[in-house]
């Protein structure tokens, strides 16, 4: 037999799924591809979607219903910024409200000049902003460390995602959407994945399109999680005329 499988197995209870989306297209995305250096301007920082951006989201957004993952995903985690969120909102948010029925918004009409109309949170998962997984930082003005034009080095951001990765080991959620940004997401996975096989590393670490959707399976290997199996049974006999075979041959 072969001593070293091409598998892995691991325990369900130490593994989550994790769908990670990148946002739609943004104003800067259009700006950007004009030039480059469009994407350093400040009044891109927090661009707002595109209707090509949101068009592509309505498409996502349906895909979700169609394939069931909406109805699978406990928790949907965004980068803070207004393009995650509006694309967030828009592919994981909840259904149009019926006669009686009431709930709040999670998206009022026009929000981020979007000319949309609100977004419900009815029937949908909750939503969390987390600083941890947005685009390259920008120090704020009242550090004194801050300089206008210099990004946060890529490196640093995939040691950030790594980081941000072991955080969801503290949630209770199996399933969980995360909306963030191309080079969040690209630096993250290249360093997760720089170690794989070449095919899978080839895979993982390719370049997200805008609205893009990837499902991964994270495996917690250093006991990070502490949550017991919740489907395991440890198969006791109850007391009876016959003898127990836990030891069992076959």
């Amino acid at each position: 037999m072969d001593a070293n499988p091409s598998t892995a197995m691991y325990p369900l209870h130490r593994c989550k799924t994790i769908y990670l989306v990148r946002h739609a297209q943004g104003i800067h995305n259009v700006e950007g591809e004009k030039d480059h250096s469009a994407y350093m301007s400040p009044h891109l920082f927090d661009a707002h979607l595109t209707p090509l951006g949101w068009n592509q989201v309505d498409c996502l957004h349906e895909h979700v219903k169609k394939s069931g993952l909406a109805q699978k995903i406990e928790l949907v985690i965004t980068s803070p910024l207004l393009r995650t969120m509006q694309t967030a909102v828009g592919v994981f948010g909840g259904e149009n409200p019926v006669d009686g029925v009431s709930a709040s918004p999670l998206m009022v009409e026009n929000a981020g000049h979007s000319s949309r109309p609100a977004i419900s949170s009815l029937n949908c998962p909750p939503f969390l902003a987390v600083e941890a997984c947005r685009e390259h930082l920008i120090e704020n003005d009242e550090d004194v460390l801050w300089e206008p034009n210099v990004r946060e080095a890529n490196s640093s951001v995939a040691a950030r995602g790594m980081k941000f990765i072991d955080w969801l080991w503290t949630r209770e959620e199996k399933e969980i959407a995360i909306v963030s940004h191309s080079g969040f997401l690209y630096h993250t996975l290249s360093m997760y994945s720089r170690e794989s096989h070449p095919t899978i590393r080839e895979e993982v670490g390719k370049h997200f399109a805008n609205c893009e959707l990837r499902s991964m399976v994270l495996v917690d290997t250093s006991m990070l999680g502490s949550k017991s199996p919740t489907y395991n049974y440890p198969g006791r006999t109850p007391a009876g005329l016959d003898l127990p075979s836990d030891a069992g041959f076959g």
